[in-house]
């Protein structure tokens, strides 16, 4: 993660972001070899950093996140909060949303390994997620006659044929 102090102070120590060594620390090559070589667009860039310098470091951090998530550090479902922390959330109304569709799809009936396709989670998230939802009473655990365990959403069944009576 990005420091918003040491941005700051690299700008101060590159005199006053003319040389552009806080634009190097955000990862932004090539904007600080031209604030290098303009000093800083002649000032007005330097300046203006100085005005934006803590949103550059919170976006520069959102993206590095993103990066972690791409490369498969986290799974999920996210997206970008902006309530003054700038960060990237697991968004799990997103995750209920695609086990609903799935349960429609399916006549009302989802296994963690669906939610697993379909969600772009781990197994033990998905499994989490349809447990959770059993607790909250939005569905129920059932055992399939081949023995399966899945999870059954009742407003979107016809009928109860294929399960054991527990």
């Amino acid at each position: 993660m990005y420091s918003k102090g040491l941005a700051y102070l690299l700008w101060l120590l590159s005199g006053f972001g003319m040389l552009g060594f806080h634009r190097f620390y955000l990862g932004k090559p090539l904007s600080a070899l031209l604030w290098m070589f303009t000093g800083g667009l002649m000032g007005i860039g330097s300046l203006y950093d100085l005005f934006t310098l803590g949103s550059q470091v919170d976006i520069a951090n959102a993206r590095q996140t993103v990066v972690n998530i791409d490369m498969g550090e986290n799974t999920g479902n996210w997206r970008y909060v902006n309530d003054g922390s700038s960060r990237i959330v697991r968004d799990d109304e997103n995750l209920d949303r695609i086990i609903l569709k799935l349960a429609r799809k399916n006549g009302g009936v989802v296994t963690p390994s669906e939610v697993v396709v379909e969600g772009n989670v781990s197994l033990d998230t998905a499994r989490k997620r349809l447990e959770k939802m059993t607790i909250d009473g939005h569905a129920e655990m059932r055992v399939r006659k081949s023995g399966v365990i899945v999870f059954t959403f009742p407003e979107f069944m016809e009928g109860n044929s294929d399960f054991e009576n527990l």
